[in-house]
């Protein structure tokens, strides 16, 4: 992790476990027309840490969008999202949930808990190439996000 981030890149802030589904988020994102940085972190444990500036993630970057898997090792992102959405620092934080569950209890919860958006991944990956940059035009060209 670098300290010196461009002015205008926009930092993202990816939670998820899966390797191949980092890279395929990452090359996704690769020819963006957003200058960006992606930050990946693989367990909720290191999500919190990162986002509260603890440890190992004393110099973190406030990101400017998290893309958050639910089924994460350590703490699951519903644990994640609730703690990121109560706190005051913390909950303005634009969080996407980007997982492959379906399922309605999930969706209810994740909304109940203050997530900006639920993205139900593809296993295809054009599909997912699609989704991820839909993503990027949305939050990074379309909305206005609060300064930090």
């Amino acid at each position: 992790m670098n300290g010196e981030i461009e002015i205008n890149k926009k930092i993202i802030f990816l939670v998820e476990d899966n390797k191949a589904d980092i890279r395929l988020i990452q090359e996704a994102l690769k020819h963006s027309s957003v200058p960006h940085e992606i930050i990946t972190v693989r367990n909720g444990m290191d999500a919190m840490a990162y986002l509260r500036k603890e440890g190992d993630y004393a110099e973190a970057i406030r990101p400017d969008l998290i893309l958050l898997d639910l089924n994460l090792p350590k703490k699951d992102g519903r644990e994640v999202l609730a703690e990121i959405k109560s706190d005051p620092e913390l909950k303005r934080i634009p969080v996407v949930v980007l997982t492959t569950s379906r399922n309605e209890d999930d969706i209810f919860q994740s909304y109940n808990l203050h997530v900006n958006c639920y993205i139900t991944k593809s296993r295809n990956i054009s599909e997912l190439f699609q989704i991820v940059k839909g993503i990027e035009s949305f939050w990074f060209s379309i909305a206005t996000l609060p300064l930090h």
